[in-house]
C-alpha cells in the first residue's frame, strides 16, 4: 500500500510513495507521533534528480527489514529540499556541525521537538570504507536514545543553541570597507586553475555568481585584465567538456573532476539561467561569438525541454536515466556511425574525440578536443534527434519561484543584449505565470505543482523573482515589473529583515516557527538570498530614490563583508552589492514612445555606455504608470516635441540630449 507521500505534489517525495517505509511529510502530526511514542524522528532529506538520494532509496528504503526498524523505533520524515529550503538549510547547519561536511541525501535523527542530536549524509547498506551501515546507525541511535536519554538530549540543546547563536548578529555590522572587493579579487587569482578554468579542485560546480562579479569589474574599467582572463578561461573550459551537454546544450550540475570532463548528469534550471546570463554578457564585453553561441544553445534547451504549460520553468532533470548513470548522454563511435554519413561521423569524432574504449564506463561523454568543422553543426543535430528516441531522465516539473526568477532574468537580459525579442517574450510569460498563479492571498509561493500554488515562499523566492522582474523592465520598459519589483521588495523588508538592520532570515516572521531561525548568506551556487536581497534593492534605489531600499542593502552586506574577503567565490553576489554600492550611482532616463526609432537609438545608447550598476529607464510620456512606478521618469519632459535621455546620478540630472552620441559621451565621461 502505498504511504502517507502518494498525495503529495513533489516528485521527490512521491518517488517514495512505495517504499515499505511509513513516511510521514513535514508536518506537525509526524513530531506529534513521535511525542506519542517517545521515538527519535528519522529525517531524510534530498531531492528528485540527486543520484545517491536514489541510490541510498534502492539499497535502504526500499528494503523491507530496513524499512521495519525505521518504522518501529523511529518516526520517519521525508523532506524535498527544493520544497522546504528552511528545513534543508537548517538541518544542514546541524550536520556540517557534527560531520564537517553536508551532501544529499541528508539523514538527521531529531528530537520529538525537532531538535538535531546525530547526522549524516548517505549512509551504505552494509560497512563500507571505514562507514557505519545504516543499520548500525539507527541500531547506535536507538540504543542510545534508550539508554542514554540524558547524554542525547544534552547534545540536542547544545546543537540547537549553537544554530541559534549562529543567526544571531547582535550588533548592526559597520559598512564594508572600500577595498573589500579589490582584495576578494586578488584572492581569487590565487584560487584559480590556470590549466583548467574554475576556482579549486575537484569537484567543480560551474562558478557562475563568480564569473558575473569577474565581468562587472571588467565592465567597470577596474580590471587590469586578469578578472576578464578568469572569466573568460572558466566558461570556455566548460563549454568544451563534458559538464556541457555538447548533443543538446544546457549545463550539468557539475563536474566529478578538475578538467570539466564526466558531470553529475543532473540539469538543474538555476545553473543553466545563470550561465545563460554569463554567456551572454561575456558576448557583449568580448564581441566574441563563441560566448554567443553557447547562450544561444543554453536558452535553446530551455525553452525547448524545460518550460511547462503557461510559460514557467520546471525544476530540474534527473541524474539518471533509464539506462543507467548517463546512459542518455554519452555514445560510442559505432552509435555515432549509425546516425551520420561517414564524412559527418569522421568530423564528430574528431571533434569530441570519440574512441572504442570511451572516458566513461566503456562509452564517450563528448567533449571538444579536436578542431571544428562545417559538418559538425548539423550533425549535432542529428544526433539529437536520434538520441531523442532513448528513454530520457525524469523532468522534474515543479514550478520553483526563486529559479524561474532567475531564468526570467537570464532571459530577458540575454535577448535584449543578442536582439532576441522571442526570449524576452518568452521571460515576460515566464513572469505573468508566477505572479498570477503563486501569489496567494497577497503571499508568493514558493512552489507551484499539480495545478496549485504551495509553501510560503522564502527570501530568496522574493530575491530572485525581483531581480528576473528588473531585468524583464530593463528589457521592455514595461512599468508593471517594477511594481511587481518593489511589491516583492516591500515584503523583504516587512517579513524578512533582521529588526537590527542587519540582512535578512532566510524564512519569513509568518512561517512556521522551527527550532532556529537561519540565514542564507552564502552563494550555492545561485546568489545567497541575503546578497541577493541586498543586490535587488540597491537597484531599486536606483530607479525610485526610496533610500530604504539602500539603507538595507548596505546592512545586509555589511553581515558577510570579512567572510567575503576570504571567501570570495561564496559571497560573489555581496561582493557585487558592494561594488554597485561604493560606486558613484548612474541613471538613465529616456523619455519618448517606446515605438519611436529616437528613442530606440538613445536606450541603444544609455545600455551600450551607462556601465554594468547602471539603471536604464524609459518611458512613454502619455503613460502614466510609466512615472508613478519609476520616480526616476517623474519631471523628465520631451524637449521641443523630441524624445529625450537625462543622465542622472543621485536623481541629479544633467541637461536632456536627443543625440545618442552626445548620451555616450557624457556617460563615459568624454
Amino acid at each position: 500500500m502505498p504511504n502517507r507521500l502518494a498525495d503529495e505534489a513533489s516528485l521527490y517525495l512521491r518517488q517514495h510513495a512505495d517504499n515499505p517505509v511509513d513516511w510521514w511529510p513535514w508536518c506537525d502530526e509526524a513530531f506529534a507521533d513521535a511525542r506519542e511514542r517517545d521515538v527519535p524522528v528519522l529525517l531524510s532529506v534530498g531531492y528528485s534528480s540527486c543520484h545517491w538520494c536514489h541510490v541510498m532509496a534502492h539499497e535502504s528504503f526500499e528494503d523491507p527489514s530496513t524499512a521495519g526498524m525505521m518504522n518501529g523505533d523511529f518516526t520517519p520524515v521525508k523532506v524535498d529540499r527544493e520544497e522546504r529550503p528552511d528545513v534543508d538549510a537548517l538541518y544542514m547547519q546541524a550536520t556540517l556541525a557534527m560531520t564537517g561536511q553536508g551532501g544529499w541525501p541528508m539523514t538527521v535523527f531529531l528530537t520529538p521537538a525537532g531538535e538535531p542530536f546525530y547526522a549524516g549524509t548517505y549512509f551504505p547498506p552494509e560497512p563500507r570504507h571505514g562507514m557505519a551501515s545504516f543499520i548500525q546507525v539507527m541500531e547506535g541511535v536507538t540504543e542510545a536514545w534508550r539508554e542514554r536519554r540524558d547524554q542525547v538530549m544534552r547534545q540536542a540543546e547544545a546543537l540547537t543553541r549553537g544554530m541559534r547563536e549562529q543567526s544571531a548578529i547582535a550588533v548592526p555590522p559597520s559598512p564594508p570597507p572600500g577595498d573589500v572587493v579589490a582584495g576578494a579579487l586578488g584572492r581569487l587569482g590565487e584560487l584559480y586553475d590556470d590549466g583548467n578554468g574554475g576556482f579549486g579542485g575537484a569537484p567543480k560546480f560551474p562558478p557562475s555568481v563568480t564569473i558575473d562579479l569577474l565581468l562587472r569589474r571588467h565592465w567597470a574599467g577596474r580590471d587590469d585584465g586578469r578578472a576578464l582572463a578568469m572569466a573568460v578561461g572558466t566558461l570556455d573550459a566548460m563549454a568544451a567538456g563534458g559538464v556541457f551537454d555538447q548533443v543538446g546544450g544546457g549545463f550539468h550540475r557539475y563536474s566529478v573532476d578538475d578538467i570539466w570532463l564526466v558531470p553529475h548528469f543532473e540539469k538543474m534550471l538555476y545553473d543553466n539561467a545563470l550561465l545563460l546570463r554569463d554567456y551572454a554578457l561575456a558576448l557583449r564585453l568580448t564581441g566574441d561569438d563563441r560566448h554567443g553561441v553557447v547562450a544561444q544553445r543554453v536558452a535553446g534547451y530551455l525553452l525547448r525541454e524545460m518550460r511547462v504549460d503557461g510559460g514557467a520553468f520546471a525544476a530540474a532533470q534527473d541524474a539518471d536515466s533509464p539506462g543507467g548513470e548517463g546512459a542518455f548522454f554519452t555514445w560510442t563511435p559505432e552509435e555515432v556511425r549509425q546516425v551520420l554519413d561517414p564524412a559527418a561521423a569522421d568530423a564528430v569524432i574528431a571533434r569530441f574525440g570519440l574512441t572504442d574504449r570511451g572516458n566513461f564506463e566503456g562509452r564517450n561523454i563528448l567533449r571538444v578536443v579536436g578542431p571544428d568543422s562545417p559538418l559538425v553543426g548539423p550533425a549535432l543535430d542529428s544526433l539529437y534527434g536520434a538520441r531523442s528516441s532513448r528513454a530520457a531522465p525524469a523532468r522534474d516539473d515543479k514550478v520553483i519561484a526563486s529559479w524561474n526568477g532567475l531564468a526570467i532574468g537570464a532571459l530577458a537580459e540575454a535577448g535584449m543584449g543578442m536582439r532576441r525579442p522571442d526570449w524576452v517574450a518568452a521571460a515576460g510569460e515566464a513572469a505573468r505565470f508566477v505572479l498570477d498563479e503563486m501569489i496567494v492571498g497577497g503571499r508568493l509561493m514558493r512552489v507551484h505543482a499539480d495545478g496549485r500554488a504551495r509553501h510560503l515562499a522564502t527570501l530568496d523566492d522574493h530575491a530572485d523573482l525581483a531581480d528576473g522582474l528588473l531585468a524583464l523592465y530593463a528589457a521592455d520598459f514595461d512599468p508593471a515589473w517594477v511594481e511587481a519589483a518593489r511589491s516583492l521588495a516591500d515584503a523583504m523588508l516587512e517579513l524578512f529583515a533582521d529588526g537590527a538592520g542587519a540582512g535578512f532570515f532566510m524564512s519569513g516572521s509568518d512561517a512556521p516557527a522551527l527550532v532556529a531561525r537561519t540565514r542564507d548568506l552564502e552563494d550555492h551556487p545561485s546568489p545567497a538570498g541575503n546578497s541577493q536581497a541586498a543586490w535587488v534593492l540597491a537597484r531599486l534605489q536606483l530607479l525610485t530614490g526610496d533610500t530604504r531600499f539602500a539603507d538595507a542593502a548596505r546592512g545586509a552586506v555589511a553581515v558577510v563583508a570579512e567572510q567575503a574577503g576570504r571567501w570570495p567565490q561564496a559571497f560573489s553576489r555581496a561582493l557585487a552589492t558592494i561594488d554597485l554600492l561604493s560606486s558613484p550611482p548612474v541613471e538613465v532616463a529616456v523619455m519618448g514612445r517606446l515605438d519611436d526609432p529616437r528613442t530606440v537609438a538613445l536606450v541603444d545608447a544609455a545600455r551600450t555606455a551607462a556601465g554594468p550598476y547602471a539603471v536604464v529607464a524609459a518611458g512613454d510620456p502619455d503613460d502614466p504608470r510609466a512615472a508613478a512606478a519609476v520616480p526616476l521618469l517623474a519631471g523628465r519632459p520631451l524637449v521641443d516635441g523630441a524624445p529625450a535621455a537625462y543622465a542622472c546620478s543621485g536623481f541629479a540630472c544633467r541637461a536632456p540630449v536627443s543625440d545618442p552620441s552626445v548620451l555616450m559621451s557624457v556617460l563615459r565621461g568624454d
